[in-house]
């Protein structure tokens, strides 16, 4: 592997704007959590969708919001990214999708038709229907708003706060893709593969759910690839260390690029070692490079290692990501 400069790395992490963003959630949980107990639902420590247990199963719940830029700059791409999102958060946390919904703001048509053919597209090609939603005819171009909800269910739940010390930290990518849209950072390895690859694909996540292979995961989201890893870490109440060399890339692309992608088809596993092998050979059966990256620590700190060199990305005792930080009693998320 190419010689890596750790501290650039991390300098370029921890001020990457897909990440830096996250801060705002801490104060908004803070305080909406106490609302929890007007429900049924588990307590949520960064989980991709909330887990409403329902007879034998789980309900999953979760919503996405486009980025402003990309809706205005590529409309069509934005359309097309609100379903893939939000279908990953429920296949993240072992769950099938089951229907959509969405509001829309945009008070131009033509990119209201852009935005809406992007939709269409996103809800054929992954095989999920946009059962309904609310639209806002009158906004100024400039200000463009697109949000989508969706539902589905799991008959076991992979959590982002579960990660045990000891568990193999297992990263699965689509390396067969390409440079996704301009206005993100992005890794698009769903164009160019029908219906069918992307949903066997995605099935590897609910496949090792209910074999009970893991039961923590996450997706890859606009934070990155050590960024989603750290704030994993995080919910977690642990640490870890990350080996940099065992991260695989394309060759077509810059590796501080991509560890700042967004990826289409992108997850963080803990998984105990007796399982790796397991995971990894389900994940190879559907062309998804999988490998184990690190481990899980119980400690405050995550750590890059390359070569015989080590730094630290973020320890958790100053550094605060998300500030979701599971304290190992789940009736006290107020107290994060």
């Amino acid at each position: 592997m190419k010689e890596l400069d750790l501290n650039q790395i991390i300098k370029s992490v921890r001020s990457y704007t897909g990440l830096t963003r996250k801060k705002s959630i801490k104060k908004v949980v803070e305080k909406l959590s106490p609302t929890y107990q007007y429900g049924s639902a588990l307590p949520n420590f960064g989980d991709d969708a909330a887990v409403i247990p329902f007879k034998d199963q789980y309900i999953l719940f979760a919503t996405d919001g486009m980025m402003t830029d990309l809706i205005i700059n590529e409309p069509y791409a934005a359309g097309k990214a609100s379903v893939m999102v939000t279908v990953n958060d429920i296949y993240s946390m072992g769950g099938r999708p089951i229907g959509m919904v969405n509001v829309l703001a945009s008070g131009n048509e033509e990119q209201r038709d852009l935005i809406v053919d992007g939709i269409a597209k996103g809800c054929k090609k992954l095989n999920v229907p946009m059962l309904g939603g609310h639209l806002h005819p009158d906004p100024e171009l400039k200000a463009p708003s697109l949000s989508v909800a969706i539902i589905g269910l799991a008959q076991k739940v992979l959590r982002s706060h579960q990660a045990e010390e000891g568990d193999d930290l297992i990263l699965a990518v689509d390396l067969k893709g390409r440079r996704g849209c301009s206005s993100v950072v992005s890794w698009d390895a769903n164009s160019g593969k029908t219906t069918e690859e992307l949903l066997y694909r995605l099935e590897a996540l609910p496949l090792i759910a209910e074999q009970e292979l893991s039961c923590a995961a996450k997706d890859i989201s606009n934070a990155g690839i050590l960024g989603t890893v750290s704030i994993f870490l995080e919910n977690s109440g642990k640490g870890g260390y990350i080996n940099m060399d065992a991260i695989h890339k394309s060759d077509t692309i810059e590796m501080i690029d991509w560890l700042h992608c967004f990826q289409s088809f992108g997850f963080i596993l803990a998984v105990n070692p007796k399982n790796s092998q397991e995971v990894k050979k389900i994940f190879s059966h559907r062309n998804i490079d999988a490998s184990v990256i690190g481990k899980v620590t119980n400690s405050d700190q995550v750590i890059l290692r390359h070569n015989r060199a080590s730094e630290i990305l973020f320890d958790f005792q100053t550094d605060e990501i998300t500030g979701i930080r599971y304290n190992g009693h789940e009736a006290d998320l107020e107290t994060l």
